[in-house]
């Protein structure tokens, strides 16, 4: 991996006393974010001290968050392998049915302006210790129709679209982000590495993958140069990447950091999922998840 700076900044507490926060989005003027062991997605304002509200209780593990074209909230549940739409009532209704075209848990996902939501699965079950498996990507269409839009994906995570069209995933066990040519009808084309962290590990031992990997790219964000925000799972720590795999900045965070999001007023506030590990029966039982936010110098771009 490139050389790169590191800065020491302020992190600030916004919120605490979660789970295990995940897939932070700026949505009009606030954050919204999933807790996934108590089954609810909260908003905030992203003031320190501010609280949160719950816009949403999700039994199947909320992860996953996005907006149609007409505000609703669009809301991945994992463990059913759904996709839920929030109306303007606070109501949930089923938007998709993923079941027949995953082979794992719903992981993150992005919803492009025209309501396309691009949806990750584990692959196998990784909190159950199994043998490490590549996995797809799925496209919702706004009528519900489901659609595998790429295969053989190491972890398929956290995903961005930048202003050109281009959408990149983090493949967490891949040690890379991944980008393709987003076309007209919301299909893949010209898929290419966009940035490489070292080797990808050759091996289904998920445990081995992580001691090898020298990132492991979780949650992800966009800026308005272009770079790209990383929650690096493994290495408390987050990245800013330029397209090559050159780290531009890093911020350490003292604890894990699993998503990230560019906000505030002005985008310029970096907002990160933090807790002390990831595994669920650590997290379950306690309630040690925090969200962090941090001030940048470039603002957000691109979705979510």
């Amino acid at each position: 991996m490139d050389e790169q700076q590191s800065s020491a900044r302020e992190l600030t507490v916004v919120l605490d006393g979660f789970s295990y926060l995940e897939c932070p989005r700026w949505h009009d003027g606030r954050l919204w974010v999933s807790d996934f062991y108590t089954d609810k997605v909260v908003v905030t304002d992203g003031r320190s001290g501010a609280g949160a509200e719950v816009v949403a209780e999700v039994p199947g593990q909320p992860s996953g968050l996005g907006f149609l074209p007409d505000g609703r909230a669009l809301i991945v549940s994992m463990r059913d392998h759904r996709l839920l739409v929030r109306d303007e009532k606070g109501q949930l209704s089923e938007h998709a049915d993923l079941s027949s075209v995953v082979s794992g848990v719903l992981n993150d996902m992005v919803v492009d302006e025209q309501g396309r939501a691009y949806v990750g699965n584990f692959g196998f079950d990784l909190m159950g210790g199994a043998a490490l498996r590549y996995t797809t990507l799925t496209r919702v269409d706004p009528d519900g129709t489901v659609t595998t839009v790429a295969e053989d994906l190491g972890f398929p995570n956290g995903m961005v679209i930048l202003p050109g069209g281009v959408l990149v995933v983090a493949e967490t066990f891949a040690g890379r982000l991944t980008a393709f040519d987003v076309g007209a009808d919301g299909g893949f084309e010209n898929r290419r590495v966009w940035a490489q962290f070292g080797e990808t590990p050759d091996t289904e031992d998920v445990g081995e993958a992580a001691e090898r990997l020298q990132v492991g790219p979780d949650g992800i964000c966009a800026d308005a140069e272009g770079a790209i925000w990383v929650a690096d799972a493994l290495h408390n720590r987050v990245l800013r990447v330029a397209e090559g795999g050159t780290v531009l900045d890093e911020i350490p965070t003292g604890t894990g950091v699993f998503a990230c999001m560019l906000g505030g007023d002005d985008g310029r506030t970096l907002f990160l999922c933090a807790a002390p590990s990831f595994p669920e029966h650590e997290r379950r039982p306690v309630r040690e998840a925090e969200l962090l936010a941090v001030r940048v110098e470039v603002p957000h771009a691109g979705l979510p």
